[in-house]
């Protein structure tokens, strides 16, 4: 598949055969050329472990220093006082049992993080195979299953990230915005990869950090050098 102009341009820019310092990555990446959209700087960290088996599972939250660029909408599922808590603290949408039809029928997914009181666990449990696949379900794991529905929601509107495998034993994350600009970038980058080794789980043997890369949204990808 030919590449645009913009790619190629971008390209030149990058030694593929070269293991780059997570700083001089980023300012290749500030000098590419700009697109009409403010770009997501994407990070892919490979890991020797194999998410197969329950004790090598890698998952966690980070709260980025200098968020991520994007406005989180928050969907919370409560009642009562804390479906109040939930609107004050400025959860973009809140509700229990009568939004299941609304995601199970209308395909309703204008959120990009649900959070749940314990509570309401059991009728989301009721939306599993739509929200498991679109890794929306709620978890106590990342901090989305909580009674502090109000500290949910602030450190999610502030930058915090979820960081999991997929089956190729791959975390994908977007940790900023182009504009964002070298340095601030490597504040978000250390962030999460020093989350990520201090995850590191005790089943896993050998090298845990296999590989890890770095690309705009639509840019080649630069291999980083990560010890």
């Amino acid at each position: 598949m030919k590449q645009g102009k913009r790619y190629q341009e971008s390209a030149k820019l990058v030694d593929s055969t070269k293991v780059y310092e997570a700083e001089e990555a980023l300012e290749i990446i500030e000098k590419m050329p700009k697109t009409k959209f403010d770009q997501t700087v994407e990070l892919h960290v490979k890991l020797g472990v194999d998410s197969k088996h329950a004790d090598q599972q890698v998952r966690g939250t980070v709260v980025l220093p200098n968020g991520t660029g994007k406005t989180q909408k928050v969907l919370v599922f409560a009642k009562g006082d804390k479906a109040k808590e939930a609107e004050e603290a400025g959860a973009d949408f809140v509700g229990a049992e009568e939004l299941v039809p609304k995601i199970e029928k209308e395909n309703w997914f204008d959120y990009d993080v649900i959070v749940a009181t314990p509570d309401m666990m059991g009728v989301i449990g009721r939306l599993g195979k739509v929200l498991g696949p679109k890794g929306l379900m709620p978890n106590p794991k990342s901090g989305t299953v909580t009674m502090d529905v109000k500290k949910a929601i602030a450190e999610i509107k502030s930058g915090k990230v979820e960081y999991r495998l997929d089956k190729t034993n791959i975390i994908h994350l977007g940790f900023g915005k182009v504009s964002f600009g070298a340095k601030k970038l490597l504040e978000n980058y250390t962030t999460i990869i020093d989350a990520i080794i201090k995850a590191k789980p005790a089943a896993a043997k050998g090298q845990y950090i296999k590989s890890v890369s770095m690309s705009t949204t639509m840019g080649p990808g630069l291999f980083i050098n990560q010890k």
